[in-house]
């Protein structure tokens, strides 16, 4: 049984890399809300990881791209992830999808401490939902879409708990909460569900 103070490691990812993403500054409020339940944070740029579009045949000629094992490494060393998702035409972005197809197929390493294969060190850490949208409807339409994608080809455990964040650029801008305080008390319920959860996977490994 793990030590019930094992502190917990998550991931903060937003889908979006643009500059001054509201889904970005929706990911950095919810790793500050993680820090105060004493969970450790790591923000991950997924344009930092310089990956190119997913194509097998480039694979072959190159390897599995860097940033791809990189994105591998930082899943293993972590414990649940905190993921704002904005949604591109009802759908997940591509340079998110594009991230986690590479993860996908990032092989595992041999050897003696060797990692795991891209989807074994995401299996089983949970993962809380987000999104945000200047619209009224807050990104939701793609979070099922997401839901299904991590679950099924991840074998990620999405909590029931997810926000999408209408009329986000009206109620992002602080930096520790929202300001509409019904919808900080749902982000706050994501981000316990994900900490709960990784607590729990830790004590019982």
């Amino acid at each position: 049984m793990a030590q019930h103070d094992t502190p917990v490691k998550l991931l903060a990812i937003a889908g979006s890399a643009r500059a001054g993403s509201l889904n970005r500054q929706l990911a950095e409020v919810a790793a500050h809300k993680a820090r105060a339940l004493g969970a450790a944070v790591t923000l991950v740029d997924l344009r930092a990881l310089d990956l190119p579009l997913y194509d097998e045949d480039w694979a072959q000629q190159h390897g599995k791209p860097e940033g791809a094992r990189r994105l591998r490494a930082l899943f293993a060393e972590h414990d649940g992830l905190l993921l704002a998702s904005p949604e591109y035409n009802a759908l997940p972005t591509p340079l998110l999808i594009n991230a986690f197809d590479w993860l996908s197929v990032v092989p595992a390493e041999s050897g003696e401490g060797g990692l795991p294969g891209g989807t074994a060190v995401t299996a089983g850490k949970p993962v809380g939902l987000m999104a945000a949208s200047p619209g009224a409807l807050g990104g939701i339409r793609a979070l099922p879409i997401v839901r299904t994608y991590l679950s099924t080809n991840f074998a990620m455990v999405v909590v029931p708990e997810q926000l999408g964040l209408p009329l986000a650029d009206q109620h992002l801008g602080e930096p520790h909460a929202l300001k509409d305080s019904k919808l900080d008390g749902m982000l706050d319920r994501v981000v316990a569900a994900v900490v709960r959860q990784a607590r729990w996977r830790l004590q019982a490994a």
